[in-house]
């Protein structure tokens, strides 16, 4: 990948999620996803923190912990780059990735006292529709 990446990223400024566990969440999922394969190059921190209009500190932050993690590698010469054991997972481990959002979507729902089966009909029709 090149400096465009950082139009991948999308950030909720008014998320209660911290800004630099959102850019932590959103690596993880495009490099199980295979949309960031072992080897792209990821945008530098200046990159991001410029087009996102974020802190460099804060994208530096992501960095170092998806690093900690070894979904990204520093590569001399390259800069950070998706590791090796970063790229596409196996089917479990990206539904545990979207296990934290099902488990707010099921909170919600509760809280909604709507029927499982209305929400698992919603779930879905919403997998179906386009991206």
């Amino acid at each position: 990948m090149t400096a465009h990446t950082a139009s991948l990223f999308s950030i909720a400024t008014g998320s209660a999620e911290p800004i630099y566990r959102q850019l932590v969440e959103q690596v993880r999922r495009l490099a199980a996803a295979g949309q960031l394969a072992p080897g792209d190059s990821m945008p530098s921190v200046r990159e991001v923190a410029q087009a996102l209009a974020l802190n460099p500190m804060t994208v530096s932050k992501a960095y170092g912990l998806l690093e900690m993690e070894g979904v990204l590698a520093r590569r001399r010469g390259l800069g950070m780059v998706v590791a090796d054991s970063g790229g596409a997972g196996k089917p479990a481990e990206r539904a545990a990735l979207l296990r934290p959002t099902l488990e707010r979507a099921a909170r919600e729902a509760r809280e909604l006292e709507l029927d499982p089966q209305a929400a698992l009909a919603l779930f879905a029709a919403i997998l179906k529709e386009a991206p």
